[in-house]
């Protein structure tokens, strides 16, 4: 029942569409005209105007059997850069990037694959239950779309976030919780060729922290990162301040403290044995989340891939999405692969087959909701 070519279509469309984090609003307006050319009211919150964005998220309620389980259908807008002027090509079977941005099949795969599998339902007037589709923003930019989601709208019991890669059927049940780490560090300024004795190097200090760290994969369920550092003015300055970002994530939270522990002390070890003082701000990013393979949605899960004719891969993952946010507010959730590849990078594709599959799936699923 896909629409194979009106998929390919309609993505390479909305590929077309600039729609970088807090920058939705072209997006936001297409899709709200595709949902109302269906019939459907669309509800936008105010999302982004807590965030710095141009547009909110995006709520549309479709009314089905009240006798059956209400799900959320979620998929977010926004695109990492190198994401203006997005150019794809159709290659070998494949839709890909031109090479000189992303594609956006992050996430752009999962929003026309919810668009797909509504439009399917109302064709062909198939039974199934409420379903609220939320097409969210700023997932890129920290969850902060579905961090900031009006969920007094949201009423859907379960989940399913289209968000994923890998074969089609793989569907992530345990993700990990992320501690952000922003670390400022306070040396003192001196002149580096006249006077050195007489400063305090930041860059040293944060030098001495990092290297006596534990980073990179910890263990199976936990990973740690310092991702950006900056600081400095000139090089006759000894440099007083640097800015350090770094996380760490476990699906495991005591590990998570753990982890999180170890490096605030490289950093006041760091500090102490060089005279410089730290201010560290620890903030959750986001929880875990762990579905077992006893709860109602993997039931659900089964029976539509095998009504769909794919293996069901129930996996662990180590990235976050919005589903660990929505699984936060009791909603039971998982992410569901729409077979992107090469994300975040000027490589970015997806196999048309597979992107085609993963509506068939999605629609055997909500098929198999009770």
């Amino acid at each position: 029942m896909i629409n194979k070519e009106r998929m390919v279509n309609e993505l390479i469309e909305l590929i077309g569409i600039d729609s970088l984090t807090r920058q939705e609003r072209q997006m936001a307006d297409c899709l709200t005209k595709k949902l109302h050319s269906l019939g459907y009211e669309v509800y936008e919150d105010d999302a982004g105007k807590k965030i710095g964005g141009n547009a909110g998220n995006l709520i549309c309620n479709i009314k089905g059997d009240k006798g059956v389980s209400a799900i959320v259908l979620m998929a977010h807008m926004d695109t990492v850069t190198p994401g203006i002027g997005k150019t794809p090509i159709i290659e070998g079977g494949y839709i890909k990037s031109d090479g000189t941005t992303v594609l956006g099949g992050d996430d752009l795969a999962g929003v026309e694959c919810i668009l797909e599998t509504i439009r399917i339902l109302k064709e062909e007037n198939i039974s199934h239950g409420d379903i609220q589709v939320v097409f969210s923003i700023a997932e890129e930019g920290g969850l902060l779309g579905a961090r900031n989601l009006d969920y007094s709208k949201i009423k859907a019991k379960y989940g399913l976030v289209l968000d994923s890669g890998g074969k089609i059927g793989s569907v992530a049940v345990n993700a990990p919780a992320q501690n952000k780490i922003d670390v400022t560090i306070k040396g003192r300024a001196a002149h580096a060729g006249m006077e050195p004795e007489k400063g305090i190097n930041a860059i040293q200090i944060a030098a001495e922290a990092i290297s006596n760290m534990t980073l990179g994969r910890i263990d199976a369920e936990t990973t740690a990162n310092v991702g950006i550092i900056s600081g400095g003015r000139a090089t006759n300055i000894i440099c007083d301040t640097v800015e350090i970002k770094a996380e760490a994530r476990s699906r495991d939270l005591k590990k998570l403290e753990s982890q999180t522990a170890h490096m605030k002390e490289c950093f006041e070890k760091a500090c102490e044995k060089f005279g410089g003082t730290a201010v560290i701000d620890i903030s959750l990013a986001y929880p875990p989340f762990r579905i077992e393979e006893s709860a109602p949605i993997i039931k659900f899960l089964e029976k539509g891939a095998k009504n769909a004719g794919v293996e069901l891969i129930l996996e662990a993952t180590g990235g976050g999405s919005d589903t660990n946010i929505i699984n936060g507010k009791g909603i039971q959730a998982v992410d569901v692969s729409v077979g992107m590849d090469k994300v975040h990078s000027v490589e970015e594709q997806i196999l048309i087959d597979d992107f085609t599959k993963s509506a068939e799936f999605l629609l055997e699923v909500i098929k198999s909701v009770e």
